[in-house]
């Protein structure tokens, strides 16, 4: 399957509200920059790891993969987008089907009828159409500011910030941006991150800590910035080579 970003021009400017005083930071803008620059040589092109082929088709596996692994969601999506990529296709195979189709996801039952009740939503008030701002996303039924701050960016091109785990995480760990909720850490990093890093820099804090800087034990051997972080965590200030790592890859493995 495609996945839904397919600009490879230079990212869209970020559009965000100027804040009225910076936001302190155990991080200087040099440090800031010096981290965002390593990622853009270590990813170039950082893409989401949800299968897609389309806005609809990208709020549905979003939705679904709350408390869900990427993995397992593209598990069970893959056969699923094949009948049912447009909300018209997903009413006309109903609740009962679309159940059997993700019945591995977590939660299954509910996300059903979320994706049926979105579906009903977008054919009655948008016309078929993903609509293109927040504050309509999160009418949809399931969606909530994460899911719609992904569609912004992976659909239509809009620099924002999803705060997931692996976000929370390393916005808290390495003190980038400590907040008590994905709300506070959002504002945080959106403020902080330099302008011409923000477009891709959801995504590359996500594959960083879904990679590297990870959960139970960060690998910081491997860790492009392990000399500019000051997490009291990390066991190396040795940072790795910084290369371009290989392609992303998408879809099943053979």
């Amino acid at each position: 399957m495609e996945n839904g970003k397919t600009k490879k021009n230079a990212p869209p400017a970020p559009q965000r509200r100027k804040p009225a005083a910076r936001v302190k930071s155990l991080y200087s803008q040099d440090e800031l920059k010096e981290i965002f620059r390593r990622f853009s040589i270590q990813r170039p092109e950082p893409k989401g790891e949800l299968e897609h082929v389309n806005p609809f088709t990208l709020v549905v596996a979003v939705a679904l993969s709350a408390q869900a692994t990427d993995a397992g969601v593209n598990k069970a999506t893959r056969a699923l987008f094949k009948i049912a990529d447009t909300p018209e296709k997903m009413l006309a195979l109903g609740e009962e089907k679309v159940r059997d189709y993700i019945k591995t996801i977590g939660l299954y039952r509910n996300k059903a009828k979320n994706v049926i009740a979105l579906s009903q939503m977008l054919v009655d008030r948008f016309g078929s159409e993903v609509p293109r701002t927040r504050e309509e996303l999160v009418m949809l039924p399931g969606v909530g500011r994460k899911t719609a701050n992904v569609v912004l960016s992976m659909a239509f091109g809009q620099a924002t910030m999803a705060v997931d785990t692996h976000i929370f995480r390393i916005a808290n760990r390495l003190r980038l941006a400590p907040g008590k909720t994905p709300d506070e850490v959002e504002e945080k990093l959106m403020r902080l991150i330099p302008d011409e890093y923000l477009y891709h820099a959801h995504h590359w804090l996500i594959l960083h800590g879904r990679y590297c800087c990870k959960a139970r034990k960060p690998e910081c051997e491997r860790c492009v910035i392990a000399d500019l972080c000051k997490s009291p965590e990390k066991t190396c200030d040795i940072p790795a080579p910084l290369v371009e790592l290989p392609a992303q890859m998408f879809g099943p493995t053979p």
